[in-house]
């Protein structure tokens, strides 16, 4: 059946750090996607779309904002649980809230009941898609990829490996963690829509030979992402310095165990040396900006200038990150960019939150509402508040009428959710 979702569009045709951000995107006041078996077939006018399509059936969102379902490039879906958990910096909130909470994931029910409900959380704030570290179980792996598969969203993921530096029940070993991985990437990759994700959790918790084996397993793989945490705390960097003293920065010790490539995430990024910033962008791999999670573990303020060097994804980080929606994260990247001495454009922020995050994914199907994609979307209200909605009515263009509910906006926000072109929340 062919389906014509009716309401704004705003589809971009470039990247907005790379032109000026206000011509980056087309607006249609009034305009439409149509959509088939899942997919993207066109964008544009109403009218036009209407009349080539006369048979399509119709849902009309009216004055709603339809976007490319928001893409978070950085989760762990295993700290839903604990998420907004007071007053710890990034070992001690480790060690206090993280460890514990993970250490239940071997149970398969209890992994399978906070992956459906995070699943469901995003889904709720308008994220179609997530790129997640699990725990050191495969039953947590198992359990996200199942819950995503139910919902037929398009996901990232892997086994969190950890061989020391953490409790002796969430330690794996050099070669548990190749073989696990390996069994579960064989198991999920490229399955339905479905991609594993190499996951060294960082370097204080892997010992050399855990590094070596993963960087091992991911040159088996070439095509699979994997993700780690790189400079995101002062006093994380001066650890891995005194765990890794032959190594010429952070980044060093991935580099040295075969885990820098061009399809690797690195989360946080903020306190990166020149030589760090010069060879993530020579490689061509992804810096994740978290900013919720920057600002509530006090971890420091992401430059937003690496994004006219390399790819650059935006993530909420859950459960470090203190909010489920993708809108407060954008907001957040405003705050922190605004510290730094630059206002992002709306453009900039939505992209980051679609497009950006799915270059920084390597998928090009989702994030981008254009002929082809998966037909997974957002549809915003613009007004969902009274707060909002008094600003939105003297706004003069599309981005004045939009910022506002990045800035304010929440799941209240969302009227909707489209995962290959099913709705996903109940209409009304």
């Amino acid at each position: 059946m062919t389906t014509l979702i009716l309401g704004r569009t705003l589809a971009f045709d470039a990247d907005p750090f790379a032109v000026p951000p206000g011509d980056a995107a087309t607006f249609e006041h009034r305009g439409a996607v149509v959509v088939e078996r899942g997919r993207i077939v066109a964008v544009g006018s109403a009218d036009a779309l209407r009349a080539a399509h006369p048979q399509a059936d119709r849902i009309d969102h009216g004055e709603a904002l339809i976007l490319p379902g928001f893409v978070d490039a950085h989760v762990h879906y295993p700290q839903t649980a604990i998420i907004a958990s007071w007053g710890k910096r990034l070992i001690d909130w480790l060690e206090t809230y993280t460890f514990p909470e993970e250490a239940r994931f071997g149970d398969p029910a209890y992994a399978a009941g906070i992956a459906a409900r995070y699943l469901d959380l995003a889904l709720a704030h308008g994220t179609t898609s997530v790129c997640s570290f699990c725990t050191i179980h495969p039953e947590s792996v198992e359990a996200f990829f199942a819950a995503a598969s139910a919902r037929n969203m398009a996901v990232w993921a892997g086994k969190t490996c950890m061989d020391r530096n953490a409790p002796a029940n969430l330690r794996d070993t050099p070669r548990s963690a190749y073989d696990d991985s390996r069994a579960l990437l064989e198991r999920w990759h490229g399955r339905r829509r479905a991609s594993y994700v190499v996951t060294p959790r960082f370097s204080p918790t892997s010992t050399p030979d855990q590094l070596d084996a993963l960087g091992a397993l991911w040159s088996e793989h070439p095509d699979c992402l994997m993700q780690t945490h790189l400079n995101e705390q002062t006093d994380e960097i001066a650890w891995v310095r005194s765990l890794y003293p032959q190594a010429r920065d952070y980044l060093d010790t991935y580099e040295a165990h075969g885990l820098l490539g061009e399809r690797g995430l690195y989360g946080h990024a903020i306190h990166l040396t020149a030589r760090e910033r010069d060879r993530l962008a020579e490689i061509g791999a992804a810096a994740i900006h978290c900013p919720t999670s920057n600002t509530f573990i006090g971890s420091g303020l992401f430059d937003m200038g690496l994004a006219a060097r390399m790819r650059v994804g935006l993530a909420t980080d859950t459960g470090g990150g203190s909010n489920f929606s993708m809108l407060r994260t954008m907001a957040a990247a405003y705050e922190i960019a605004q510290l730094r001495g630059t206002a992002l454009h709306p453009a900039q922020l939505l992209w980051l939150a679609t497009e950006g995050s799915a270059r920084a994914l390597h998928a090009g199907d989702i994030g981008r509402l254009a002929p082809g994609g998966a037909a997974d979307l957002v549809v915003l209200d613009l007004a969902s508040t009274p707060a909002i909605a008094q600003r939105v009515a003297c706004a003069e263009d599309v981005w004045e009428a939009v910022f506002p509910t990045i800035m304010m906006g929440d799941d209240r926000a969302v009227a909707q959710t489209y995962v290959a072109g099913q709705a996903m929340l109940p209409r009304g």
